[in-house]
């Protein structure tokens, strides 16, 4: 059987025009901002929080990802399709695509198979200008505090070695991890050290995305801790009077965008930072506005359980008073064969033994999304080389730990797919739901705070600091942001800071590298081993295989 590519199906669907879709939602015409037939961003006014506090939050996350994906955001997608099959009134609430992966290695993210959001070619480009406006801000600002370093008058005193920001691009892009700028003469400027980081792993993008009001916006964007000056002291964004231009490029980009599903069901893609080095989470706003507007909202958080909802669950649901009554823990037969043991080359190869050594991943996921007193749901997405003694040996082994398995075809039947993993979810969500509690009070002290996630949700026996990170806990200190949430930046590949510990490592320790203030996003992110920033690519890039043709028809894309 030959199967259509996921582009191929996303060009095969007649699209409705987004009003019709918006009509779904109770919004009339007029409070749309429309770009073209089938995007639209929504005004602020229409969140409503008694509706956020009432209606049904599900978040949809994964067991440790083999470098593919588990295929969260298809899951989402399916779930929602899913819901409104058996009379839910449901939206799924997404994060925005980054170009660099699309042209790289792991593709864009609006989902696959019969189970996409579309436009699919605009969501996964330039879609409605969002990143854009945050790389611009973000610069904005890096301009700002070269010209203040080179400028006579209004000087700050900024110490050029103690500069934090760096400049942003949204493309994998290795030569510019580390750059020196300045160069060519007292007209360009005072040389120094710099470096790219890619978009989404901007402060401006994490803050975008903790916003809840333009007011909170521009208050966090000057909150932006820069640098220190020559006496030690402090130099925030607000120093530099760059909040308010900043906020400018931005006054767009904060509305949440309004698209649709295959099935013709809302969508709202919003934000878009990266869940092993930010907070993994589409934008409060996006979250709240489809509260607003939908009985039940299915979002997503990236990578694994232990960081992207674990993030969710401690830094944006603390923060926004969200309660999400179901989480939705996708897995797949491949991703327990790796933890099992299989090479890259078996993952599509039945085995049953490597499913049951692997399936201790899944279990210690399980055990973490239950300790935040929220009962999990496990979505098995399945792929053609699932075997049915896998798939009932992982339903069966989760029925002995009291978790509901289901089977999810969402990427080949859409909606028909996943009418048995709704109806599960609606189940805990009717029937099970509770009023989640945090890990951790924001109130503790920043080491307790660090090892609660490292032993509870990782595992780890223990937690060491290297000396930068002890320096850093010392100014953490000194400037007053003890009381910040932690947002942990480490591999995604594995519970543990090694990417090589698969399954479920124990008896091993965690190290601290560094700490780093977001000040304007408002946590603190504590640095497991070398994190990535700024990705490469590939040696074949997925932009090869990509073709337009003389009517502008896209190939290739993914």
């Amino acid at each position: 059987m030959t199967h259509l590519s996921d582009i191929k199906i996303a060009q095969a669907k007649q699209l409705v025009h987004i009003k019709n879709i918006a009509k779904k939602l109770q919004v009339v015409e007029d409070d749309l901002e429309m770009y073209g037939k089938y995007k639209a961003k929504l005004p602020l006014h229409l969140i409503n929080e008694e509706q956020v506090a009432k209606n049904n939050l599900v978040l949809v996350t994964a067991i440790t990802p083999t470098p593919a994906g588990e295929g969260k955001t298809t899951v989402s997608i399916g779930l929602t399709e899913g819901l409104n099959k058996i009379g839910k009134q449901a939206t799924v609430v997404l994060r925005e695509p980054s170009l660099g992966p699309v042209f790289g290695i792991k593709g864009g993210a609006a989902g696959g198979g019969y189970s996409q959001v579309v436009p699919m070619e605009d969501i996964n480009l330039h879609f409605t200008g969002d990143f854009n406006a945050v790389e611009k801000a973000n610069n904005l600002l890096a301009a700002l505090i070269d010209n203040n370093i080179q400028s006579k008058t209004n000087n700050l005193n900024i110490d050029p070695r103690t500069i934090l920001w760096k400049r942003v691009i949204d493309m994998n892009d290795r030569a510019l991890r580390e750059t020196t700028i300045g160069l060519g003469g007292t007209a360009n400027g005072v040389p120094r050290q710099d470096g790219f980081n890619i978009t989404p792993a901007s402060e401006v993008m994490a803050i975008l995305c903790m916003a809840t009001t333009f007011k909170n916006l521009k208050e966090r964007l000057g909150a932006i801790l820069v640098g220190l000056t020559y006496d030690n002291a402090p130099v925030f964004a607000r120093d530099l009077k760059a909040e308010n231009a900043m906020a400018i490029l931005l006054k767009d980009a904060i509305k949440p965008n309004l698209v649709q599903t295959l099935e013709e069901n809302p969508a709202i893609i919003h934000g878009g930072p990266f869940a092993n080095i930010a907070q993994g989470t589409n934008t409060i706003i996006a979250t709240k506005m489809g509260l607003s507007l939908s009985n039940y909202v299915v979002t997503e958080a990236g990578f694994g359980a232990d960081l992207g909802a674990e993030k969710f669950l401690n830094i944006k649901s603390v923060f926004a008073k969200l309660n999400p009554k179901c989480i939705v823990l996708v897995a797949t037969i491949k991703a327990l064969r790796h933890h099992g043991g299989a090479k890259k080359e078996a993952y599509n190869t039945p085995n049953l033994e490597r499913v049951s050594e692997g399936f201790n991943n899944l279990e210690k996921h399980i055990e973490n999304i239950r300790k935040f007193n929220i009962e999990p749901v496990v979505a098995i997405n399945s792929f053609v080389s699932d075997t049915a003694e896998e798939v009932n040996f992982v339903i069966q082994k989760c029925a002995n730990l009291g978790v509901k398995a289901v089977l999810s075809g969402g990427w080949a039947k859409g909606g028909e797919g996943t009418k048995t993993l709704a109806e599960a979810v609606v189940d805990v969500v009717e029937n099970k739901a509770t009023q989640y509690n945090a890990l951790y009070d924001w109130n503790t002290p920043v080491k307790e705070k660090i090892e609660k996630i490292a032993k509870e949700i990782y595992g780890a026996a223990k937690v060491v600091y290297d000396n930068k990170a002890l320096l850093n806990l010392k100014r953490i200190d000194r400037l007053g942001f003890n009381d910040f949430p932690i947002c942990m930046a480490k591999t995604q590949k594995s519970f543990s800071d090694n990417d090589k510990l698969i399954g479920r490592p124990k008896d091993f320790t965690v190290t601290v590298r560094e700490i780093e203030i977001a000040a304007g996003a408002q946590f603190l992110i504590p640095i497991l081993g070398k994190m990535m920033r700024m990705p490469g690519l590939p040696s074949v890039p997925a932009s090869e295989n990509m073709t337009i043709d003389d009517q502008g028809v896209i190939s290739g894309l993914s």
